[in-house]
């Protein structure tokens, strides 16, 4: 990933994903609610979300 597209994903992901992953477009995937994807700034993303301790996971990037 290069520096200008790491630079607009990072600020994706603080804006959209960081305050609340259930929401801004994510989809929950085989219906757990807990494993999301989402795209932020035109790079899908599945992750998945820990509930006990407020954490979310990328699990795979990919470019589109």
């Amino acid at each position: 990933m290069d520096g200008a597209l790491r630079a607009r994903f990072d600020s994706g992901m603080r804006a959209l994903l960081a305050p609340d992953p259930y929401g801004r477009g994510s989809a929950p995937i085989d219906r757990d609610p807990d494993r999301r994807e989402a795209t932020v700034s035109g790079v899908v993303i599945r992750y998945y979300v820990s509930r006990s301790v407020l954490t979310v996971t990328v699990v795979r990037l990919v470019f589109v």
